[in-house]
């Protein structure tokens, strides 16, 4: 599957692209200018020379995929998909993007009354299906291909074939997935990111992540 991934050159995009491209996706690293992108490819390629990463602006990355994975902080979303929107109709938008502002250990509660993934639904329109997923990942270890990652990832979205290919996208990157119910449920798995962040402050550590049990 060739994957976009806009703001893909933090290390959230960065280490999910890797992982994607380690398990025989085709990787586009997208980014507002077109120079970071292909540099930010290069030094990934240079991580693991057989994958196959690119690297361009959002725009041509999102144009050029057949699935889209939103990575940027929150205050970007709005011109990010602005600026993407028509090349992401008939396209699925996995967005990661989780809301948080100092104190960043405090959940962010939007003027919306929306979650960021819903406020995404609506940028978009109809004619691109969002899904929400892995805003409670720790990017410090997802480069480093050797790391077995701990943590579950919760799958919020309203079309259920789509859930399951994301379920499938985590399962690629090193994660298990667990479908969360609908696209409104993602303000709850949103904020879940600020109780993280706080977490890891007083416990000084990088990578507190959440686990279901029981199933």
């Amino acid at each position: 599957m060739k994957i976009a991934i806009l703001g893909g050159t933090g290390p959230e995009g960065t280490g999910l692209g890797l992982r994607w491209a380690a398990t025989g996706h085709e990787v586009i690293i997208g980014s507002r200018l077109t120079e970071k992108g292909e540099r930010v490819a290069a030094e990934l390629k240079s991580e693991y020379p057989d994958g196959n990463i690119t690297g361009t602006d959002n725009l041509t990355a999102a144009q050029e995929a057949d699935l889209v994975v939103l990575t940027v902080p929150y205050e970007a979303q709005k011109p990010t998909l602005a600026h993407v929107k028509d090349a992401l109709s008939g396209k699925l938008l996995i967005t990661v993007v989780a809301p948080t502002r100092k104190p960043k250990a405090r959940v962010w509660r939007l003027p919306s009354g929306l979650s960021a993934a819903e406020e995404a639904q609506q940028l978009v329109g109809d004619d691109t299906s969002v899904v929400a997923a892995m805003q409670n990942i720790g990017a410090h270890n997802l480069r480093d291909l050797d790391y077995q990652l701990e943590c579950d990832v919760l799958v919020c979205g309203d079309n259920q074939y789509d859930k399951e290919l994301a379920i499938k996208l985590c399962a690629d990157a090193g994660f298990r997935g667990i479908n969360a119910g609908a696209l409104q449920n993602a303000s709850v798995v949103e904020g879940l990111t600020s109780i993280l962040i706080g977490i890891n402050i007083r416990n000084k550590v990088k990578d507190a992540g959440i686990r279901i049990t029981g199933i």
